[in-house]
């Protein structure tokens, strides 16, 4: 089939790959979204996707959008068979669905109908879903409303929002190649939506991963787990400002607020048990594991722990 790829993070690289690598797929064109400034120096960096077509020596293509003049002209003169998209970034038109004659295909990362929109996987994750999935879909004009089929689902258990993506980045890819032949030939089987089960993944803010001593433990535990890099999961711990990348149930109840540091561990005071810290990120300095971090703790006085001063007059500390 002759394809046209849109995407851009690394959600959208393995199915880019085994697109790539498969004999019976061409990739006329991949479209993803302009360099960005990114990263420390604030400095213009290639979305994943543009730097690996540029190893696979595809052409890359990068409009602010696909309404700019001349891209629904590029986009017919390369007569794709399908359009596939994986996290792309950016609304197609419907000069742009129209274009490809067996349509517009999206690898979406949710169990559809369940969490239609932009940020699935952290959404299950923070609503403390049992299972993540990835879809296959039809699209339309409308936020992922189309007929879809499920490729496959995982347990999240204790899985970070970045293994997750991973991991249905994976099931996706395999999926979409085995759909392909099918839909080329007509016979691959579409479901329509629910409309009783949607739900709805809006973009998760910087607020929703904030830590705070008022959270219960499953409740801090699922915003660790859905941080990213975009929304990380910060608080200030012993008066230093600090990223918690991994944290696990204590068997222990504390004040809420109150830090005890014991040997190799440390545990945080919540509503109701405490957690422990496993991995951290202080503040302009590297990710290490809590064992390495303690040692820089044992001579603070402030055995507390808060959200960040910036937040006190938006959220509540120990509500």
């Amino acid at each position: 089939m002759n394809i046209v790829f849109m995407g851009t993070p690394s959600f959208a690289l393995p199915a880019l790959d085994a697109l790539a690598a498969s004999p019976d797929h061409v990739i006329s064109a991949v479209y993803t979204r302009p360099d960005a400034h990114a990263g420390r120096g604030n400095k213009m960096q290639p979305t994943r996707v543009k730097m690996r077509a540029e190893e696979l020596d595809l052409p890359v293509f990068t409009p602010y959008s696909l309404r700019e003049d001349g891209v629904v002209e590029h986009l017919t003169s390369l007569a794709p068979d399908v359009i596939i998209v994986a996290a792309f970034g950016a609304l197609l038109t419907r000069e742009v669905l129209d274009i490809p004659r067996f349509g517009c295909l999206n690898i979406h990362g949710s169990l559809l109908p369940r969490w239609r929109g932009a940020a699935p996987v952290q959404r299950a994750i923070l609503n403390g879903d049992e299972l993540a999935g990835v879809c296959l879909m039809q699209m339309e004009e409308g936020l992922d409303t189309g007929a879809y089929h499920t490729l496959g689902a995982v347990e999240i258990a204790h899985k970070t929002t970045e293994e997750l993506l991973h991991e249905l980045a994976e099931i996706g890819a395999a999926g979409l190649l085995e759909a392909l032949p099918q839909v080329e030939a007509g016979t691959y089987e579409w479901f329509e939506q629910d409309t009783e089960f949607v739900t709805y993944a809006e973009k998760v803010s910087k607020d929703e991963t904030l830590l705070r001593p008022g959270l219960t433990n499953a409740e801090f535990l699922r915003r660790v787990q859905a941080s990213s890099h975009r929304t990380p999961s910060r608080c200030v711990v012993c008066g230093r400002r600090v990223t918690i990348l991994r944290a696990h149930p204590a068997d222990i109840v504390l004040e809420r607020g109150e830090v005890v540091l014991e040997k190799k561990h440390i545990y945080l005071g919540l509503k109701g048990r405490a957690v422990e810290i496993d991995e951290v990120k202080p503040e302009n300095k590297r990710v290490m594991s809590a064992q390495s971090w303690i040692a820089g703790l044992h001579d603070c006085d402030d055995l507390t722990w808060n959200v960040l001063p910036e937040y006190y007059h938006k959220l509540p500390v120990y509500g």
